[in-house]
This record gives C-alpha cells, structure tokens and sequence, in this order.
C-alpha cells in the first residue's frame, strides 16, 4: 500500500530553496495534504504492524512519535525555520521514551533512512553497557558480523573516547568498539523508496533485522 505521492517529495525540494514563513504559509494546506498527514498515516500504520507482535507498543500513537517540522534554532548558526524532511521514533514512548528498542526513521528528498541502538547514553549506562560488552565479546561480535545485519546495516556507528578505563583496555584490544560512546546503526535508501508500496515491509525489515542487537543492549542498559 502506497502512502505518499510524488508531491512529498518535491514539497520537500522545493522548501529547501524558499525556507522561510512566508513560502511556508503559502503552501501549508499542500503541506497538510501532501506530507503531514500522509506520514503520520504511515507512521501509525507501522505501529500497528509492531504491535501485532509486539504489546509494547499497542497503545501508541503516531502523534506521540513524529517530530516536530519545526527547528530549534536557538543556539544555532543557521535560523532556516523548517526542516527539509519527517522523522519519527517508533519506541515504548515514543518520543518521552528513553529506550533503545524501536526504530527512527527519517523520510526526505535525498534519503529514506532507518535507525537503531543507542545514541545517547547516560555516563553510568555507558559503563555498564561497556562491561556487558567487554564480557560477552564473542557474543556481541556475532550479532554485528551477522550476514544479514552486516547486508543491511554495514557497520556500528557513533563517537568515541580517546581513552578508556584501565578496566576495558584490555577488551579493547580486542573489540575496538568500545571506545565507542555511542553504537547507532543506520540503512540508506533512495528518496524514491518512499513511493514504494513495499514501504512498511522495508522499515519492518530494519526494525527486526536490528533487534537482536539492541536485545543485546537492553541486557545491560535498563531504560523505560
């Protein structure tokens, strides 16, 4: 089933080059039609899909997922006003949830991309997602080198520390990514997968082939 029409799409291309107000309010019943309301239909859609399976997320709405298509631009250089593309996380609470069981997706006219794992963590949640890791090496490497995971995924992403604590050096010799402070993970599709009526089987398709990773993660890091 198809969500979203071409005009998505070109909204989206077309805002990048008139990003103000103005432009804005002039196109926001197009808005309205051609992307707000088509995406928290998807995004709702996906919920329920997960909640076949998946209680936890039965009583979520889409509301309670999307991000605003405003920017905060506050502390910001560029003051642009909109975003030029919809996200949604997809997690226990949404958008309040501190979770890292769930996917993040951003649809936009350079990319479709879906997210997992773990991209900000507390300082003690670090230390305890680095022992759980340090003592199940083997464990953890396997779910990264997975063949399907590598397929989809690549690689596990995210900042690192320069130094580690005597207590991991030893384990980072062997698992490099330890030094990570972050291990996010992230599949790249062209803009044009967002008019695929495959849409929801791709993005379910990241959500599970991501899950037993952040399985993984949710051994050491108890979050709501």
């Amino acid at each position: 089933m198809s969500f979203f029409t071409a005009d998505y799409l070109l909204f989206f291309q077309e805002l990048a080059a008139n990003n103000h107000k103005e432009w804005f309010d002039a196109n926001r019943k197009r808005y309205e039609k051609s992307v707000k309301e088509p995406f928290k239909a998807f995004t709702q859609h996906l919920i329920d899909e997960l909640a076949k399976t998946e209680p936890v997320f039965k009583d979520l709405k889409a509301s309670d997922c999307i991000f605003r298509i405003n920017r905060d631009i506050r502390f910001s250089k560029d003051k642009t006003p909109y975003k030029t593309q919809c996200s949604a996380v997809i997690s226990p609470q949404g958008k309040k949830s501190s979770s890292i069981h769930g996917i993040y997706f951003e649809f936009g006219p350079e990319h479709v991309r879906a997210y997992g794992g773990v991209y900000e963590i507390e300082k003690d949640d670090l230390y305890a997602l680095r022992e759980g890791i340090a003592d199940n090496a083997v464990a953890f490497k396997d779910l990264y080198n997975d063949k399907k995971f590598k397929a989809l995924f690549g690689e596990i992403h995210g900042e690192k520390n320069k130094k580690l604590d005597k207590v991991f050096q030893e384990a980072a010799a062997k698992e490099p990514l330890l030094f990570n402070k972050q291990f996010y993970f992230y599949s790249t599709f062209e803009a044009e997968t967002l008019l695929d009526p495959q849409l929801d089987q791709i993005m379910l398709e990241c959500y599970q082939t991501g899950r037993p990773l952040e399985l993984f993660f949710n051994q050491f890091i108890q979050r709501s």
